[in-house]
């Protein structure tokens, strides 16, 4: 059996190499089949905001990968609902995020899981290896 693999994101998508540094890692771990899980938390909720717009900041958009995730089997995206919340988003606010089951006829499913932060807390706790970025 794989072991479940949990990449956690707690930084805002720029300004530091934090989050393209764990959604690179993210997909080598995918490319030796692991169990990839992703968790969001904090301003790591951010990653996943639609429209995002890096013109001003002089750095690359890489916003449109988390899109790709489903076509290597990373389908497990976790975002806690406290970190929206409390900074006045909601789920509407991210990127639609999808995948493909092919046990449903290839039937377009949400990789997005909103969860709570006790059940964020469990989630971790069920993971043989936890990476925080």
């Amino acid at each position: 059996m794989a072991k479940k693999f949990l990449y956690i994101n707690r930084k805002a998508p720029y300004g530091t190499i934090y989050a393209l540094e764990s959604l690179e890692v993210v997909l080598i771990g995918a490319a030796f089949e692991q169990d990839v899980s992703l968790a969001f938390i904090d301003d790591g909720v951010y990653q996943l905001t639609a429209g995002q717009d890096t013109a001003g900041a002089g750095m690359k958009n890489f916003s449109r990968t988390y899109k790709a995730l489903g076509d290597f089997e990373i389908n497990k995206l976790y975002v806690e609902r406290e970190s929206l919340e409390e900074r006045g988003l909601t789920l509407d606010d991210l990127q639609q995020i999808t995948w493909e089951d092919e046990n449903e006829d290839y039937a377009e499913k949400p990789s997005i899981h909103l969860v709570g932060r006790a059940e964020m807390a469990s989630l971790i706790a069920s993971q043989d290896v936890v990476l925080s970025f």
